[in-house]
Parts: structure tokens; sequence; C-alpha cells
């Protein structure tokens, strides 16, 4: 059986969701969108940024799903996925109902 290739390479897929944990509680913030900025270059940030609002909530979703199991992830890499994610739901220094919801969703997909 041909193994799928990835329609995203990892960097895109950690923009992305990084993207999704910035709009979880429907308001991406100037310091969150700058910390995703900082992490990647331009071009990869404003490529998943018109992706990403393309892209209606159900379809981000499945679309994370599709993508991570295309790649092969190691538990240290998926940790460091999670440390990231969670600066982001921390940059308010809240951890909303609606992160925390997205967060135990993304768990689900990620592990």
């Amino acid at each position: 059986m041909k193994k799928r290739k990835p329609d995203w390479t990892k960097t895109e897929l950690q923009i992305y969701i990084m993207l999704l944990c910035a709009n979880a509680d429907k308001k991406e913030t100037e310091e969150e969108l700058e910390m995703i900025q900082n992490s990647t270059s331009k071009i990869t940030f404003l490529k998943m940024y018109k992706k990403f609002h393309k892209h209606s909530k159900g379809k981000r979703l499945d679309k994370i799903e599709k993508v991570i199991h295309n790649h092969d992830y190691s538990q240290m890499e998926l940790a460091a996925f999670r440390r990231e994610m969670y600066k982001i739901f921390f940059s308010d220094s809240k951890f909303s109902m609606l992160e925390e919801r997205l967060d135990m969703t993304l768990d689900n997909i990620l592990y």
C-alpha cells in the first residue's frame, strides 16, 4: 500500500495549529500573532494564515487530523508542540473554557 504524502510540512501544520489556538476564544491578539510569526518565515505564516481563514471550524480540525497522521512525530516533537500551544493559550494569562475544550480536542487528535 502506498503511503500518502503530507499536504503540509510539519512547520506549516504547526503554524496552522498555533493559529487555531490563537483563535480558540474567537479573538486573535497582536501578541499571539506575533508569537506565531516569530517562529517561522513571513511567507509560511501568510500562506497558512490565508488557508486558516478560508476554512470553517470543522474543516480546520478535519484538516489537522488528516495531516498530522501523515507525518511521523516523535513523543519529543509532540511534547514540544504542546508547549508551543500552551504559550499561545496563556499569552493573555488566562485559560478560557473555549481554549480548554480546544486543548482536549487537539490532545485527542495529536495522540
